[in-house]
């Protein structure tokens, strides 16, 4: 049974900004996710020569370690004190973002995201939880919201700071950057949150840590996402690909198998009869596959296809965060008005209108058309992740927040990674496919065969280009696909009436 005193909050002795500085580390963390995605045409073209399949894994091996580690680094949180795993995960992060500044290859530059991504993993869940936990009961929607949109600003900061960066300097100045505004955070978080302001429960912290969980529910993520991001080059009937995907199912097995009979599960398996849990994890996980779909395409297209620098991709973005962030704030009244359910409904619906809309875009496609897409989607999303991830933090008792935060960053950064790896495998399938021989034989990326296409001829150039825009229409409508068939069962789910966990639930029976 969880102690009723399982988690205090003193409002006297917590500062009002603390939930500001929360939201500060999360747009850190998100930056550095969105803003390397603009990274790509520059980390293409530079002496590291990665292949099309190594630029999906830089992009993508600090979302898989951070997805992979959320939630044991949530339950870490529970056990030796959010404000501790905080601190040490903006250290974490600083170190790993100082070593992708320095990396002299793509091998060292792959070790160090997945350092940043272990940093990411340790920062985000206590965000949340630290944020909730100085939350009244009746502001917790707004916070939600609000940290929601800390989000859609993250990716905002990221694309400007990528944009200003390598308009000017090169790639490893984008990394550097993070140094400094992660140690400034990490100092910060150490003078204004309070060591006592929330207390560890009593409960969770003598239960000792379930590593063998942590191993169980990180490896299938791994293997999943291997099998995804090198389907294409190694051949999806292939051995190695093939193995990937059996592993991921079996370790997958594993984890609930053993979830079940331990005594204190990093996650237990029955937590999944919560409707609210169930559309929650879902629905975030496939609205974030969609908009990190856009991501990984929107800064190739403008400047492979539209010739933009760096910076006005950077400022070409910039509506569509503010746009999520105007919104999300005001999803939780528009649920207490219409139903969440509606709401959430009406956001996904957006989301798959906007991959379809942008999925028509092509060379000679003006830039307030593309904004129309980018604007439908960003409505989308604040309308549908804060009412998704609050029903997961509501079902949950106050003391199981770092769990419950820990499951909304975890769906949030897998849909994220493999909507990266998806959109980047089609991508990359279709394009050169599609590819005039000469070129194709000249291509390593994207970036080389436009390159080489240009040094051909004009009709080689358009041709590649058409290639490049076909191929990216195939990428947003697959996309859109997914999206709209996972909105099924979330909406189906989200209409059951759903219960906080209460003395007779899954919540308290575990310990």
């Amino acid at each position: 049974m969880t102690a009723p005193n399982a988690e205090t909050t003193d409002d006297r002795r917590t500062p009002g900004h603390v939930p500001r500085l929360m939201n500060a580390s999360v747009m850190a963390i998100q930056a550095m996710v969105a803003g390397v995605n603009l990274a790509v045409p520059s980390l293409s073209a530079s002496g590291l020569h990665p292949s099309s399949t190594q630029l999906v894994w830089i992009v993508d091996v600090y979302v898989l370690v951070f997805a992979a580690l959320l939630i044991p680094a949530g339950a870490l949180g529970d056990r030796l004190g959010r404000r501790r795993v905080l601190i040490g995960g903006l250290a974490v992060f600083a170190a790993g973002s100082l070593g992708c500044a320095l990396a002299p290859d793509v091998a060292t530059l792959l070790v160090f995201r997945a350092v940043s991504g272990l940093g990411a993993a340790m920062v985000m869940p206590a965000t949340l939880a630290l944020t909730l936990a100085v939350t009244p009961p009746a502001g917790r929607g707004r916070a939600v919201g609000a940290w929601s949109g800390a989000t859609g600003l993250g990716a905002l900061l990221g694309n400007l700071v990528a944009g200003s960066t390598l308009q000017f300097f090169s790639w490893p100045v984008f990394f550097a950057v993070f140094v400094p505004a992660a140690t400034l955070l990490a100092v910060l978080a150490a003078v204004h949150v309070p060591a006592d302001g929330v207390r560890v429960p009593v409960d969770a912290a003598s239960v000792p840590f379930d590593t063998t969980s942590a191993a169980l529910l990180a490896a299938p993520v791994v293997a999943l996402l291997f099998g995804l991001i090198e389907g294409r080059e190694l051949g999806w009937t292939s051995v190695p690909v093939l193995a990937a995907f059996a592993v991921a199912l079996a370790l997958g097995a594993l984890f609930v198998r053993h979830a079940l009979r331990s005594a204190a599960p990093l996650v237990d398996p029955r937590l999944f009869k919560l409707p609210a849990v169930r559309a929650g994890t879902l629905g975030v996980a496939v609205a974030f596959l969609g908009i990190f779909s856009l991501f990984y395409l929107n800064a190739q297209y403008l400047q492979y296809v539209k010739g933009f620098g760096a910076l006005a991709t950077g400022l070409a973005i910039l509506p569509q965060a503010l746009c999520v962030k105007l919104v999300s704030p005001r999803a939780a009244a528009l649920g207490e008005r219409w139903g969440t359910r509606r709401v959430v409904a009406l956001g996904m619906g957006l989301i798959v209108l906007g991959l379809v809309l942008l999925s028509l875009s092509t060379a000679d496609t003006p830039y307030w058309r593309y904004l129309i897409g980018l604007l439908t989607m960003a409505t989308g999303m604040g309308l549908a992740t804060p009412p998704l991830s609050g029903g997961i933090m509501n079902a949950l008792p106050r003391s199981r927040g770092g769990l419950g935060s820990g499951l909304n960053s975890t769906a949030r950064e897998i849909g994220s990674a493999i909507g990266v790896a998806v959109t980047g495998t089609v991508l990359t399938a279709r394009f050169t496919a599609d590819l005039p021989a000469a070129v194709a034989e000249r291509a390593h990326s994207a970036s080389d065969a436009l390159a080489a296409a240009g040094r051909l001829g004009a009709a080689e150039h358009a041709s590649a280009v058409t290639a490049f825009t076909d191929a990216m229409a195939v990428g947003y409508r697959t996309v859109a696909v997914v999206v709209a068939v996972g909105a099924v069962p979330v909406l189906i789910w989200r209409g059951r009436r759903n219960q906080r966990a209460s003395h007779t639930s899954w919540a308290d029976k575990t310990p």
